[in-house]
């Protein structure tokens, strides 16, 4: 499976949402990212990826398009 397979099915099992809605995913855009889904996809990201994201970067995972940078910082190419 490729990072961006992973990061994708992430995305998508968190927040129950098809591949086709992943460009407009958003914090509080759908009502399962909130605070506790929030926390829920950091928690599998770091476990997908082997990496631990800081406190700043766990606060600016705002968007799908975001993550994907956030996650370039930790070596994670997607």
């Amino acid at each position: 499976m490729t990072n961006s397979e992973k990061y994708d099915n992430a995305v998508m099992a968190i927040f129950e949402v098809g591949a086709d809605e992943l460009l407009t995913v958003a914090y509080q855009s759908i009502a399962k990212w909130d605070s506790v889904g929030h926390m829920r996809l950091m928690a599998e990201i770091e476990g997908a990826f082997g990496i631990l994201l800081d406190t700043e970067d766990i606060v600016g995972f705002s968007s799908y398009e975001t993550g994907k940078k956030i996650l370039r910082k930790y070596g994670v190419e997607l």
